[in-house]
């Protein structure tokens, strides 16, 4: 029994854990883009607190701060911003559960992408986290 499929090497589960550490950089790149576009549309047109828009649009900002970060794969600015993400994930629990329609739906959506941040964020880095671990190990 011959052949590469019978056997997988260790560059093909390289090149697999580069494939998926791609995914889940674009994950998070895609899930932090719509959740800051989600929180300007939301405090400004969709269902803000008061009518007209509030300053709670400027929510935003932190996470548009994270965004160049996250678009250059940079491990630092996807850990801190997946530590911020949980703000957002604990609103949109929140607003979820207790605002009215349309803001309910919005906060659950928000919910949903905040997660879905968290998870790709947790996804890329956890490979660099475990082989700064083996370096360590190995150095002492």
């Amino acid at each position: 029994m011959t052949g590469a499929s019978a056997d997988p090497t260790s560059a093909d589960v390289a090149a697999r854990g580069v494939a998926s550490n791609r995914a889940a950089a674009l994950g998070a790149a895609v899930t932090l883009a719509a959740l800051a576009l989600l929180c300007v549309a939301w405090e400004w047109r969709l269902a803000p607190l008061r009518p007209g828009g509030t300053a709670l649009v400027l929510k935003a900002l932190p996470l548009l701060l994270a965004l160049p970060g996250v678009l250059r794969r940079r491990v630092y600015t996807l850990q801190w911003a997946s530590m911020l993400v949980l703000l957002y994930l604990a609103e949109g629990i929140v607003r979820g559960m207790t605002d009215r329609a349309p803001g309910n739906r919005l906060g659950w959506i928000e919910a949903a992408l905040a997660a879905a941040f968290f998870v790709c964020a947790l996804a890329y880095v956890a490979p660099f986290k475990r082989a700064a671990r083996q370096t360590r190990r190995r150095g002492t």
